[in-house]
């Protein structure tokens, strides 16, 4: 599929400006990526130097950019939003599952299922289930006993959803993630460790997405709780009894520990580490590889343990500092002749 740089301009809401309104455009990369033929966007001054290098026939810029450069621009007021609707207007069609029962199949009579619901090959779906509508199941998928699942789901293959939980309408689940699986929780007793029955459940909201390979834990008692829009990348560890805020943003590899409760609108960057039974608050952002080992709330934090950013930063430029300092003192005891 191509579009002319007009056509484009149109999509995007846009103002053509150095270009060949009818020049044809066949795809979307990246600045670096980017060929003759191609569409890309500027949205960050650090890529100024990829913009002037770039082979791309045309540009998304902000409103504001003066720069002269070989391609063609397009001046939008979001670059990196119109460049996604382009993007999706180059994209093949989205792989569609047609509604029915696999007959490979396992699924107990008693479950319920909506409308147009798809089950893919040899997913298990234990008695007491209910599916709402327009809910894809995927090939190898394991959902437990009395599990609820919402409308329009997309449960990616082969992932297992353990019994009793709660998921809302519009969930997106990745394949291996594992949900209601139980809490890492034992008690030493007679010089040997003994089971703790973990028997919560896990709930997840509304427009929840889950990453693959995510492991959310079910409660040692009521629930772990997954609130409404939040975004969780590949290879997140939530334990028991956790409870995340709406729209939080929680990147890979980060492990938070059992009854933390965390805060709406935070951002947890990659390989964030964060302690049990602390309180992280609305809008916190840790940065990747922080250390979370007491209550926080609001602002930037860094560092393991994790303190405010701008401390932070300055206690990176001391260490910095350091050869230079000891360096500095050498030079002194050499000159008062102090060993």
């Amino acid at each position: 599929m191509t579009f002319t740089l007009a056509q484009l301009a149109q999509i995007s809401g846009g103002e053509l400006r150095g270009g060949d309104p009818n020049q044809k455009i066949s795809g979307a990369a990246s600045l670096g990526e980017a060929t003759a033929g191609e569409i890309s966007f500027f949205a960050n001054p650090k890529y100024a130097g990829q913009l002037r290098a770039t082979r791309a026939s045309a540009v998304l810029v902000p409103p504001n950019f003066t720069e002269s450069i070989a391609s063609a621009q397009i001046l939008v007021a979001d670059p990196a939003k119109s460049f996604q609707q382009i993007v999706l207007k180059f994209a093949p069609p989205p792989v569609v599952f047609a509604p029915g029962r696999h007959p490979t199949a396992v699924i107990d009579p008693s479950v319920k299922i909506g409308g147009r619901v798809s089950i893919q090959p040899h997913a298990v779906i234990e008695p007491g289930v209910e599916i709402g509508d327009d809910t894809v199941i995927g090939a190898g998928t394991y959902i437990g006993h009395e599990t609820h699942i919402g409308a329009s789901c997309m449960i990616y293959p082969h992932v297992t959803i353990r019994e009793r939980t709660r998921i809302g309408a519009r969930v997106i689940i990745h394949s291996g993630v594992v949900i209601g699986a139980d809490g890492f929780g034992f008690e030493p007793a007679h010089g040997r460790y003994e089971k703790v029955q973990q028997i919560g459940i896990v709930q997840i909201d509304d427009d929840v997405e889950i990453g693959a390979n995510t492991t959310i834990d079910r409660a040692r008692f009521g629930r772990t709780w997954i609130q409404k829009g939040v975004k969780i990348d590949n290879l997140v560890q939530v334990a028991h009894n956790v409870v995340i805020g709406e729209n939080t943003v929680i990147a890979a590899q980060t492990g938070i520990a059992g009854s933390t409760r965390i805060g709406r609108q935070v951002l947890l960057a990659g390989q964030v580490g964060v302690v049990g039974h602390i309180e992280i608050g609305d809008k916190t952002i840790v940065t990747a590889q922080s250390g979370v080992s007491k209550s926080i709330s609001g602002g930037a934090w860094r560092g393991s343990p994790a303190i405010p950013m701008a401390k932070a930063l300055e206690q990176l430029a001391w260490v910095r500092r350091l050869g230079k300092f000891f360096g500095r003192l050498a030079e002194l005891e050499k000159k008062s002749g102090q060993p």
